[in-house]
């Protein structure tokens, strides 16, 4: 029976080993995987907790359903029943311009509008940045209509900040792009790859010269999207398409929990053996080959013992595995250390309803950096998913830190709280107090996909090509939204046991 080890229980981990159980039973072969997290508890960044009547997400609180891998697992897991949309009033954002909130025009998406007349009467954008955004329409594409067919254009990356203000002005990128795509990444649109993080703008930029353009024809005909699904728009919302956005009734660890539970009771259904240990932190990680016997991994652990493995799956942040990798490959480990990381921290704050002021009559807002903020963006919980907090009571949830301002989470719980309500008290006129305040930081959880993080991504896989049985997984390669960890979960445990079966047929 093989022997894989998976290093790392965050969703990433936990995926890779339930895609593994799950394949060896749909092919009636048999493996035997270990789960290693070095922590107390399984999920990483994904955990919910619930308080006083409220439920608290003190890491991601959806995911995507255009991405399926998301989706198609809680279905596989039996999790549909328990799914919940975003509620359907007040699907729309706001932003943050001189302490008021501001509705996102209807049809704008993330970068440009797709509709007119609601994007000229919006006050987010001064007169002259509109008319700066509407030369849009006229302006050439950069790189041609075709993508190179020998992958010379991966040389082309540009920042997203560089290709913002190219196309649509620097009130675009500052007013709308920045905070927007801080919401996402916690990143520095100046120093993020276009590519790596939105490369479909740079797909409408090649095929429609126009993003303006491009949007008003996804728009009307949403089969020209190649997402293939509509991208602005829907039934009056603005901003994110909130139709997409999923959760499970009693929140997002319901999954982790369910994975982690089918993970553990595998050996009562399938001739495949499973076990998840609990604070046992990898601490060095070697390739060996014994008396000419075929390649074993051999880890040593924090209690000073030694496991042996026919295959690993690392999945760790790239800093983390970064260590692990430097006795085994310097140039990979080399690598890993190259993908930057940023910290942030969520703070919980509920309330009792009559004393915020504001309507509360969309799903958020996010902030721009201009504005001089301590708050980049802050969630109206309990209007965007129902059974978020008691009658009568609203729930936010606040992000501070990021790749702009890393001084915010070398504050203290208090200090981020005092800062939170602040900013709270002056956009959306609260005077008194919370219930409660709930803070949770997440140190270097954020991978920064800086210009070449895709060559790089590629040299990193050209490297694991040459190491037999290790895969690696979780968000610093290729997305970093709940269905891109799944997905690169999956992707390494169909990697780890193609190997095997190619081992299989050479014997």
């Amino acid at each position: 029976m093989k022997r894989i080890i998976v290093i790392g229980g965050g969703i990433s981990g936990l995926a890779a080993a339930h895609r593994m159980l799950e394949r060896t039973r749909e092919t009636g072969s048999s493996v035997d995987v270990t789960l290693l997290e070095a922590s107390s508890r399984l999920g990483g960044t994904v955990k919910t907790e619930e308080r006083d009547g409220f439920l608290l997400e003190r890491g991601p609180d959806s995911f995507i359903s255009e991405k399926p891998q998301g989706l198609e697992l809680a279905k596989r897991l039996d999790l549909e029943s328990r799914l919940i949309q975003t509620n359907q009033a007040n699907r729309r954002a706001f932003i943050v311009r001189n302490a008021k909130l501001l509705p996102v025009p209807e049809g704008f998406n993330l970068l440009a509008p797709s509709r007119l007349l609601p994007f000229l009467g919006s006050d987010i954008f001064s007169w002259r940045g509109k008319a700066r955004m509407a030369m849009d329409v006229l302006l050439p594409r950069k790189y041609g209509s075709t993508r190179a067919a020998n992958g010379a254009d991966q040389e082309n990356d540009e920042s997203l900040a560089d290709f913002v203000r190219r196309r649509l002005g620097r009130e675009a990128l500052e007013r709308m792009a920045q905070p927007m795509v801080g919401g996402i990444f916690t990143a520095d649109p100046e120093r993020i790859s276009l590519r790596a993080t939105m490369p479909r703008f740079l797909e409408m930029e090649r095929k429609h010269r126009s993003l303006i353009l491009a949007l008003r024809r996804n728009a009307i005909d949403p089969g020209s999207n190649p997402h293939g699904s509509r991208q602005t728009g829907e039934g009056g919302t603005s901003g994110a398409r909130y139709s997409l956005f999923l959760s499970f009734d009693q929140g997002m660890q319901l999954l982790t929990d369910t994975v982690a539970k089918n993970i553990s009771e595998v050996t009562d259904t399938s001739s495949s053996t499973a076990r998840i240990r609990l604070n046992t932190r990898v601490e060095s990680l070697q390739l060996t080959r014994e008396n000419d016997q075929p390649v074993k991994w051999k880890l040593t652990t924090n209690a000073h013992e030694t496991l042996q493995a026919d295959e690993v799956c690392v999945a760790l942040p790239a800093h983390t595995a970064a260590k692990l990798m430097r006795d085994v490959d310097i140039q990979l480990a080399s690598e890993l250390e190259g993908i930057p990381y940023a910290s942030s921290a969520t703070v919980n704050v509920a309330y009792k309803r009559e004393d915020i002021p504001h309507p509360l009559d969309g799903f958020g807002f996010v902030v721009p950096f201009i504005e001089k903020r301590s708050i980049m963006a802050c969630t109206f919980s309990s209007v965007k998913f129902a059974g978020r907090a008691p009658h009568n009571c609203v729930l936010l949830r606040a992000f501070v830190g990021g790749a702009l301002q890393p001084e915010m989470f070398d504050l203290t719980e208090d200090q981020i709280v005092s800062r939170v309500l602040s900013d709270l008290h002056d956009l959306l006129g609260i005077e008194r107090s919370p219930i409660f305040a709930e803070v949770s930081k997440w140190e270097n959880s954020m991978p920064q996909y800086h210009l070449g993080h895709l060559a790089r991504v590629e040299r990193i896989r050209k490297r694991l090509g040459s190491l037999s049985g290790l895969a690696l997984a979780g968000n610093a390669y290729t997305g970093p939204g709940i269905p891109d960890c799944i997905r690169s979960g999956e992707d390494a445990a169909e990697a780890l046991l193609s190997d095997e079966t190619l081992q299989n047929q050479a014997r």
